[in-house]
């Protein structure tokens, strides 16, 4: 489907595709600053264990304590609006520990040292990473493009985001927190409805709370002129394969809880053929950085 992007000052109206997305006037001009962001302090649980719960009777119960929900909403890679059509759902044994340690993505990744800033996304896991230097900062659940309009895979690099846009496919669909990754095609990751297994068309879909994180995390593209990206944004890679043809991978959590774990091994074999872009591209958004501060 098709979208318009105007970029403000001398900068050209651009028509790109988009993925249940968007039509919308956007500055694709980053003049953020830099922040400083810490990283958070994790909880350990004493065991990372799952159980088969029947859904309405488990929510019932647990659907105000917010620990607890978060947890199982991340490990059916849902929604608050969805979880409760689910008949059965994966329950930690254990609800002490940050979200982290029930997810797919390890919390250092000694390749990425050198990397200021990376997100990936995983589609056999349906989850999402973001890491500092190399270290984990965010994860998270995502729902990413369905069998018939699937999410490509590789290098990416953030482009331009906006608050709020509205599908030209559809105008009763509002994309919130928008953050194009791939122009010509339209495709990013945004907040939309996570039914539990990936449903969109072509994009990540996120909860609201990540994708607000990441549309603040992230750095947009700056441009050189209508048709010349100066400074790329910051490197996502999305990678893997999902077979739509099988049960949900994480229900094998419940017999073995690291069926989906991503280990850092894994992770550097999926970052070492883009390792030299990315650290190319990183300096010369570093540079720009530089000169700016000296103006």
């Amino acid at each position: 489907m098709k979208k318009s992007l105007m970029l403000w000052g001398t900068f050209l109206v651009l028509t790109v595709l988009s993925c249940k997305d968007t039509s919308e006037t956007k500055n694709a001009v980053d003049t953020e600053k830099p922040t400083e962001i810490q990283l958070p302090v994790r909880n350990a649980p004493k065991e990372v264990a799952f159980t088969l719960k029947e859904g309405k009777e488990w929510l019932a119960v647990n659907k105000d304590d917010a620990q607890k929900m978060n947890l199982v909403l991340a490990v059916n890679r849902t929604d608050a609006k969805h979880i409760s059509s689910l008949d059965s759902i994966i329950v930690p044994t254990d609800f002490s520990g940050d979200v982290a340690y029930y997810l797919s993505f390890p919390l250092q990744v000694p390749e990425l040292q050198e990397v200021d800033k990376i997100i990936f996304f995983s589609y056999p896991s349906q989850t999402f990473a973001t890491y500092e230097k190399g270290a984990l900062v965010h994860t998270g659940p995502t729902n990413m493009g369905s069998k018939a309009h699937q999410t490509p895979t590789g290098l990416f690099f953030s482009n331009w985001k906006a608050e709020e846009t509205i599908s030209t496919f559809d105008d009763e669909w509002k994309l919130k927190w928008n953050f194009n990754v791939e122009n010509l095609e339209g495709i990013g990751w945004h907040e939309y409805a996570l039914p539990g297994y990936p449903a969109s068309h072509s994009c990540m879909r996120l909860q609201e709370k990540d994708a607000k994180i990441l549309y603040d995390w992230a750095d947009q593209w700056i441009l050189e002129d209508s048709e010349t990206v100066k400074i790329k944004g910051t490197p996502t890679i999305i990678f893997g394969t999902y077979n739509f043809d099988a049960p949900k991978p994480w229900l094998q959590l419940v017999t073995n809880p690291k069926a989906l774990t991503i280990t850092t091994d894994e992770l550097q074999k999926v970052v070492s053929p883009y390792k030299s872009k990315i650290i190319e591209e990183q300096q010369k958004r570093n540079a720009e950085k530089a000169v700016a501060a000296n103006q």
